[in-house]
């Protein structure tokens, strides 16, 4: 039952884009289209679930305090959480890499369409924001950790997608001249992250 909730909560009260504004860069430049915003939105939901239960088990196994007394007792007062970033970098590189060559192989339309924003990916703070939170939460296993992971992207997902159906609404509407583009944009996020403000007051 804790693992439901905390999938739940991981989709609408703690979106990553609606509650810590999270990837905000591919987020506004990805979501004008709902076919484009779901194939990068699916990309996220992969990388996430896949690098944070690996992030786990490196920060488990090798980078929290006294994390290598596994190997010998002798290294019980060795903290390497210094490395965190870069070994949580490195992992994430290395799956949107992955993710990069498997799209650009079986949808090289849609690998056209992201350009830039699918190897930004690696670089996205979301993705890099998940595996901090995991490891500030401290979850019990890699399980739970995975659940946390895909659970983080299918907010992310739901959030780019239900931008991207508002947009093209919106070109088919009269917006003034000056708010046209990222103005609207920026306008409709805030709106979208008042309305998932109501989440947060479900009692999981």
């Amino acid at each position: 039952m804790e693992t439901l909730n905390l999938f739940i909560k991981s989709i609408f009260v703690d979106n990553m884009v609606f509650a810590f504004f999270f990837g905000m860069c591919s987020y506004i430049a990805v979501s004008k289209k709902v076919k484009t915003a779901n194939g990068l939105g699916l990309a996220v939901i992969f990388v996430l679930t896949a690098t944070v239960p690996i992030n786990f088990l490196i920060n488990k196994y090798i980078l929290a305090p006294g994390a290598l007394t596994w190997i010998s007792d002798s290294f019980a007062g060795v903290d390497l959480s210094f490395l965190s970033y870069i070994l949580f970098i490195a992992v994430i590189a290395a799956f949107v890499q992955l993710v990069e060559m498997v799209v650009e192989k079986f949808a090289p339309a849609l690998y056209n369409q992201l350009g830039i924003f699918l190897p930004l990916i690696a670089v996205n703070c979301a993705i890099m924001g998940a595996s901090l939170f995991m490891q500030q939460n401290n979850y019990p296993n890699a399980g739970v950790a995975t659940v946390y992971g895909l659970g983080s992207g299918i907010g992310w997902w739901l959030a780019i997608v239900i931008m991207a159906a508002i947009r093209e609404k919106v070109t088919y509407s009269n917006v003034p001249k000056a708010l046209k583009g990222p103005g609207i944009a920026f306008i409709i996020t805030g709106l979208l992250g008042m309305s998932f403000m109501i989440f947060s007051g479900i009692q999981l």
